[in-house]
């Protein structure tokens, strides 16, 4: 009886032993997409992800640009009027346009802009 057991143990425990190196480890016992068929192992892996390229940007072209007329060099124009609200006068001596001036209304001076 005792051959017949250690002969049972010699030949069982490489037996369970294979069994157990066998088996998956934790980090292998998810899936992977792949497929395994038989012996030789041989492992087909999934079809590579292929990301498409982004379409290209147009700009749109640039506004037109309206070069602004030539400025005038010299003196600005003088004007010959003074408008001072509903009153209009004439000037004693002609002034540049823009500038304030005044107007004498009843006996009292109305301010305005030289025109």
């Amino acid at each position: 009886m005792n051959v017949t057991r250690a002969t049972l143990c010699r030949i069982a425990l490489p037996v369970i032993g294979g069994a157990i190196l066998l088996l998956p480890a934790a980090a292998q016992a998810y899936w992977r997409g792949g497929v395994f068929f038989g012996f030789p192992p041989v492992y087909v892996a999934p079809p590579p992800a292929y990301y498409y390229p982004p379409p290209p940007v147009y700009l749109a072209p640039p506004p037109v640009y309206a070069v602004p007329p030539a400025y005038t060099s010299g003196p600005p124009p003088l004007a010959q009027a003074c408008f001072a609200g509903p009153l209009v006068c004439p000037l004693d001596r002609p002034t540049p346009s823009g500038d304030s001036c005044s107007c004498i209304a009843n006996g009292a001076r109305a301010w305005g802009r030289a025109n």
